[in-house]
């Protein structure tokens, strides 16, 4: 990225990045700034983050501003700004830096910008710092877009953008529910979901969404769950209910079962066998 060095001089300063495959146009980054104080640099996307401690000092357009902890910082592409520690102890933060036609192709909104680059909001803070954690994770591409699509929602007040407002016959997304209770078991992307009801990928997703209120990920989940207890009830060992579920392997099912239903798979399967 332009503006950060390969290798910092003091052993304080850490930046980490990571790419997403699946994601192209999204970049993840995560530091703690002690010593180092940057040049004046910019970024071809739009830069989102938070200050998860300490505080930072930086120019943009010709501003001075600083972000505390609990802060959103949001920045329009090509803008040049510094960045420095305003704490002794540094400031650690994570970003996530989105380029404009991502963002329009996501959303189905044009002309996106940000009139103020530093807000104290402590709850879209902490709800941003834990999306990106999460992408940064998430190895599922199916994940990734339903995050993806929950950070920009939470940002978006923020934002000014030209909306489109194309409506969609509810009854579509129907078929949807059908074609994931169908195929749960199986890997689904993005692409193949959108092509059941004929839609751009991500028009399809952000409309999913306005339907169901959950992402097709959180949708597909829960249905897997759903047929995890019934697999579970009927005695099969857990270890098998993992891969008749769609889930990766046996841990994979015991968080997300024990995310959902408060109780490990082999607790539940227990109480309901007595």
């Amino acid at each position: 990225m332009q503006g950060v060095p390969e290798h910092f001089n003091d052993e304080k300063d850490i930046a980490q990045f990571r790419h997403l495959p699946q994601l192209p146009g999204v970049e993840l980054y995560h530091a703690h700034i002690s010593r180092y104080a940057f040049e004046p640099h910019t970024h071809e996307a739009f830069g989102i983050g938070t200050v998860t401690r300490g505080a930072e000092r930086f120019r943009y357009r010709g501003v001075q501003h600083v972000a505390a902890k609990d802060s959103l910082v949001l920045m329009n592409p090509d803008e040049l700004h510094t960045g420095e520690a305003a704490t002794e102890d540094g400031w650690q933060y994570r970003m996530i830096y989105l380029e404009p036609d991502l963002l329009e192709s996501v959303t189905g909104s044009r002309n996106w910008s940000f009139s103020e680059v530093v807000s104290h909001d402590p709850q879209r803070s902490g709800r941003i710092s834990q999306l990106i954690n999460g992408l940064w994770s998430e190895s599922d591409s199916l994940a990734q877009q339903g995050l993806l699509l929950n950070l920009i929602e939470t940002f978006q007040p923020y934002a000014q953008h030209q909306a489109d407002g194309t409506p969609e016959s509810a009854h579509r997304f129907e078929q949807i529910r059908d074609y994931l209770h169908d195929n749960y078991m199986h890997p689904v992307t993005l692409d193949e979901l959108a092509a059941v009801v004929s839609l751009s990928p991500y028009h399809f997703h952000r409309m999913f969404k306005v339907h169901f209120h959950v992402t097709p990920h959180q949708m597909l989940m829960a249905i897997r769950l759903w047929h995890a207890k019934r697999l579970l009830t009927s005695g099969m060992p857990a270890a098998q209910v993992a891969a008749a579920s769609g889930l990766t392997d046996q841990a994979h099912l015991t968080r997300a079962f024990s995310q959902r239903y408060g109780i490990t798979p082999v607790r539940y399967q227990k109480q309901v066998a007595r």
